[in-house]
């Protein structure tokens, strides 16, 4: 029975394959956060996979405050890139299959078409140029590895903007949503499955890949799209990123291309507002 190793289990995409995992019993399945694997500790990961033994290993963790990032420079190196290092160097030298999930933020937004995997990279912000340093670092350490760059992820679990939009909405009489940063959500749920897909193919294809939802849309449209399935009453209006600063500067365009992954691997992509009733619908059942 093949060891699937999960880092960062607690968050939105590692809760999604915890669920995803009770459909793939042939799998033993390793669920870890930082208490079960401090990836902070650089100098016992090695020992502690070697501890593990997984024969795949899906890297969920990342430090993914993309604000905090900016001040938390260090912690974002070794968590977005230093350990993926050694993680990567470790399947690599063990014959384990590595997926390791990665971002839109390495693009600097100001393409006006949809990012394929070849298109030229330029961060922008410290997340973006940590989770690039990682990208690097994963394959120049393992070429037979995966990588999958996302966007927008949001889930059941943790925090996330779907969570956020639905509670301020039912708090506040008007929000005001920048609309001028364009690019497509992503269901936790829906990269687990295509993760999933992935391992269970018997066509092993190595390099990077892109996976969020179908639909070209601002954060702004994101917003009206919850308002409207959840019937929130709240008034919505669109601004401009120059009238929300924040520490880290966001790319104006990050929608990703999703055309390798269907070609090689078929995967399915639904659509952005499918997947969003999906979601919202589990919400209403948990509150």
């Amino acid at each position: 029975m093949k060891k699937i190793l999960i880092t960062g289990a607690n968050g939105q995409l590692g809760s999604e394959l915890k669920v995803l995992a009770e459909k793939y019993p042939e799998y033993e399945w390793i669920y870890t956060d930082r208490e079960e694997l401090d990836l902070c500790n650089l100098t016992k990961l090695e020992t502690e996979l070697d501890d593990i033994n997984p024969q795949i290993i899906i890297n969920c963790a990342a430090h993914t405050a993309v604000d905090r990032a900016e001040s938390e420079l260090e912690l974002s190196d070794i968590l977005n890139h230093k350990c993926v290092e050694i993680l990567a160097k470790w399947s690599a030298a063990n014959g384990c299959q590595f997926i390791h999930v990665s971002t839109d933020y390495v693009f600097d937004g100001t393409s006006a078409i949809a990012l394929t995997e070849e298109a030229a990279v330029n961060p922008i912000n410290v997340y973006g140029k940590t989770k690039l340093a990682g990208e690097n670092a994963c394959l120049e350490n393992n070429p037979d590895a995966i990588v999958i760059r996302t966007s927008w992820v949001y889930s059941s679990y943790g925090a996330n903007f779907v969570k956020t939009m639905s509670r301020l909405m039912q708090e506040r009489d008007a929000l005001s949503i920048v609309n001028d940063q364009i690019g497509s959500p992503t269901y936790a749920a829906d990269l687990a499955q295509a993760i999933m897909v992935i391992l269970t193919s018997s066509n092993w294809k190595p390099g990077i890949y892109n996976f969020s939802n179908e639909g070209e849309i601002s954060w702004y449209e994101f917003a009206l799209a919850i308002q409207e399935i959840g019937g929130f009453k709240c008034g919505i209006s669109g601004i401009p990123s120059s009238a929300y600063p924040t520490p880290a500067t966001r790319p104006a365009y990050s929608l990703l291309d999703k055309s390798k992954i269907k070609n090689v691997y078929e995967v399915a992509v639904p659509y952005y507002k499918d997947s969003l009733k999906k979601c919202m619908q589990l919400l209403n059942n948990v509150t």
